[in-house]
């Protein structure tokens, strides 16, 4: 009898042990520390690809530069690329936000908590603001110089009513 006790008292303290490190581990997926919360910036720019997952959608983007005449330039000279995460796809479908309408060549504009490295990536936060296409060249209409899409008329908002 004493044997089965200790058994079951061996099995129910591994159980907890791996619950609780399974929370932790989930939890760890789920952490926005990574995010500098306290910060939010806006940037507009060009879909280059929308990145479809179950867990964290991504869209990648070519930022343009403050005159919004042109892509930003870095030192290398390349153009300069961000990236924000966002929800599930799932999620960003029932929004409206999909890879058909964030397509390559889509102008947005983004509020994200930015990655406390520095580095070019985000956390979603809010409503995207899409530029409109001129019905008569089909090329995006572009904000003026310090605004973004939301203040060019006839732009969209998708994942929310306010940008």
């Amino acid at each position: 009898m004493h044997t089965r006790t200790v058994k079951a008292s061996v099995i129910a303290a591994s159980l907890a042990v791996l619950a609780v490190l399974l929370q932790v581990t989930v939890a760890a997926h789920h952490s926005f520390a990574m995010y500098d919360q306290k910060k939010v910036v806006t940037h507009t720019g060009v879909v280059k690809q929308f990145v479809p997952q179950a867990n964290h959608a991504e869209i990648h983007f070519l930022l343009f530069a403050p005159d919004h005449k042109s892509l930003a330039k870095g030192k290398d000279g390349k153009n300069v690329e961000w990236g924000i995460e966002m929800a599930g796809t799932a999620q960003l479908e029932r929004q409206g936000i999909s890879p058909k309408t964030f397509g390559p060549g889509t102008v947005f504009s983004v509020h994200m908590n930015p990655l406390r490295d520095g580095s070019n990536f985000g956390a979603r936060v809010g409503t995207l603001a899409k530029c409109p296409s001129d019905p008569a060249t089909n090329k995006p209409k572009l904000p003026e110089p310090g605004q973004h899409c939301d203040s060019v008329p006839g732009h969209t908002l998708i994942g929310g009513t306010a940008f």
